[in-house]
């Protein structure tokens, strides 16, 4: 590459790494960072710590060293001090501070810095090793039209992420819709009626098997959130509605608390296993209970549980019709079939949005940044 330098990380930047107690200061934190942008959704006002920190100045970079925030990378546009799980690193004439952070957002120069790694519980880079890694340096004027391209092009994939991910909370809230709608409208025929009522609980007929005493197979192994691990034999066989008995996702939700499941499988005590007469009837109590909040049959705070006693007391509206029930869930089965279909394509166009950030990312740091490659 004409024109461009091979030095260490530790040649282009200055390092300070006195710490200090400095208070009167803005504090930044890891949870300052977000990881995405970079934005500080901090506070400036000024706040002392007991422990000793880095100082930084509008001239650094904040870097994040503890392992699962490598990808924690900051402009900060005023002075304060930062946790020394933090490299403050203030980049000299020759180094803008827009190059070396888009630099440190490279997969490559992430991996780079997670093998300089130590320590078991809380694995953090090394600031030394770090210091060694090469870095590429363009002249001021390259690194200027690169960062530029970079700055449109990361402008332009930000704006069309956020309209994916609108999209996809639209598709998914469409869903939400139609069940609300289901089963807030019951007409003539319908009926409140109990879990107990309507399924044969087999709970007594579940086993737990610690993770150490399992032989891996073919069989899915189903916990409280899903499948848990696979293994060599199975305890059920047909159909069936799992029902999560405990943990946070209770009162979280953020994956399915009710799920069918068929075929030959093993279950443990942290799903409750309902068996109905018919696939109808299954599917009507496992979207029901989707649709609606458990949160006043859930015991215990540090670990969230329904009970087999209070998952059979919530009342389960649905029609009398056998028929009526099988045409509700197709309905519902095709809406829910509909939005998984275009959740796949905003899924989809994520994850091609991130792709393209990754190569745009990889071609500037080889010298192969051309002006509408991101077009």
């Amino acid at each position: 590459m004409k024109g461009w330098e091979r030095k260490t990380l530790g040649e282009v930047c200055v390092v300070d790494k006195r710490q200090g107690i400095y208070k009167g200061l803005p504090y930044v934190g890891l949870e300052h960072i977000e990881s995405r942008t970079g934005r500080f959704v901090g506070s400036t006002e000024p706040l002392g710590v007991k422990s000793s920190t880095f100082k930084f100045s509008p001239e650094h970079v904040l870097y994040g060293r503890l392992r699962p925030y490598l990808s924690k990378v900051m402009l900060p546009d005023f002075t304060g001090h930062c946790s020394t799980e933090i490299f403050p690193l203030k980049p000299r004439p020759e180094l803008t501070r827009e190059f070396l952070q888009y630099w440190f957002l490279r997969d490559a120069t992430v991996e780079q810095i997670d093998a300089t790694s130590t320590g078991a519980r809380m694995p953090r880079a090394d600031m030394n090793a770090v210091l060694d890694l090469e870095f590429p340096l363009p002249p001021l004027a390259e690194q200027r039209r690169i960062v530029s391209i970079l700055d449109e092009a990361f402008e332009g994939i930000a704006t069309a992420k956020a309209n994916a991910e609108k999209n996809l909370q639209n598709a998914r809230a469409l869903f939400e819709s139609h069940l609300q709608s289901v089963f807030s409208q019951r007409g003539e025929g319908w009926v409140e009626t109990t879990v107990d009522q309507i399924s044969t609980n087999l709970d007594s007929k579940r086993v737990p098997i610690t993770k150490s005493d399992r032989t891996s197979g073919e069989y899915r192994y189903y916990g409280a959130s899903g499948i848990v691990d696979y293994v060599a034999d199975y305890i059920f066989d047909g159909d069936a509605l799992l029902v999560s008995e405990d943990g946070a996702n209770l009162l979280m939700r953020s994956t399915p608390i009710a799920f069918s499941v068929s075929g030959k499988y093993w279950v443990n005590n942290h799903a409750h296993i309902l068996k109905f007469e018919n696939m109808p009837t299954q599917r009507f109590v496992e979207f029901y209970l989707e649709s609606i909040k458990l949160d006043e049959y859930i015991r215990g705070a540090a670990q969230p549980k329904l009970t087999q006693a209070a998952l059979n007391s919530i009342p389960i509206p649905i029609p009398k019709s056998a028929h009526a029930r099988a045409a509700i869930v197709e309905s519902i089965e095709s809406i829910l079939a509909e939005t998984q279909r275009l959740a796949s394509i905003y899924e989809r166009k994520l994850a091609a949005l991130e792709a393209l950030k990754k190569s745009l990312l990889d071609q500037a740091f080889s010298g192969k940044l051309n002006r509408g490659l991101h077009g």
